[in-house]
């Protein structure tokens, strides 16, 4: 009885050290249990960004690119995972802005088939705030980013990935020429970033800001004949 109170008052002992050295964050005894905004706390993520070194199980958790079935139908879909924050109207083109927190799925989509015209990289500066201060591309200061854009039967749209501060790392899977598929994977952007869906004037939205997206299964626009 003895044996089995010390085996106890030793575990909680060790659980208590343990809570103690990785205060303010989750004790590894106890983070498996949590969901990742809890398991993996921003401040946490972002002092990992700046040392580089960052936690196996959160690379493995960040590195997930689980597969997704496309709706039927010709509805232009979502590029990323994340939260729409922000839909406007700019010199006949229309701009869906999602937000990718550092929990969120990282791999972008096509949102329709079509060939790829462009593969660019822009910009002179890092931007934070998952999307919150977004500087628009034809101004003459704006976030690093890559914008690949898509020639399709409904007209050219643009995929835009920008990088955050805690980024600062664009991944393009794409070439100018190539034939792609709806929903197909065209890079992915590493940690917090943004991504922004270039359509024509005569887009109607099916999303609106607050709603949240899935990469290549989200329905984000109906298609119109170019």
């Amino acid at each position: 009885m003895l044996a089995m109170q010390l085996i106890i008052l030793g575990v909680l002992v060790a659980a208590i050290v343990m809570w103690g050295v990785c205060f303010p964050y989750p004790s590894p005894l106890i983070r498996r249990w949590l969901p990742a905004r809890k398991r993996w706390p921003e401040l946490q993520i972002r002092e990992w960004a700046r040392t580089g070194a960052f936690a196996s199980s959160y690379i493995k958790y960040f590195d997930r690119d689980p597969e997704r079935a496309p709706p039927p139908g010709l509805s232009v879909l979502a590029p990323a995972d994340g939260l729409v924050t922000g839909t406007e109207l700019r010199d006949d083109t229309v701009y869906l802005v999602i937000a990718l927190s550092l929990w969120d799925m990282h791999v972008q989509r096509s949102p329709l088939a079509g060939t790829v015209v462009s593969v660019q990289a822009h910009g002179d500066c890092f931007t934070d705030g998952e999307g919150r201060d977004f500087t628009f591309l034809r101004e003459k200061k704006c976030p690093v980013q890559t914008r690949v854009v898509i020639r399709t039967a409904h007209g050219d749209f643009a995929v835009r990935l920008i990088t955050s501060v805690a980024a600062k790392r664009i991944e393009t899977w794409v070439n100018v020429g190539d034939s792609i598929q709806r929903g197909q994977r065209i890079g992915r952007i590493l940690l917090g970033s943004t991504v922004v869906l270039e359509l024509p004037a005569n887009t109607q939205l099916l999303v609106k800001k607050g709603e949240r997206v899935r990469a290549g299964e989200t329905p984000v626009a109906e298609a119109v004949a170019a």
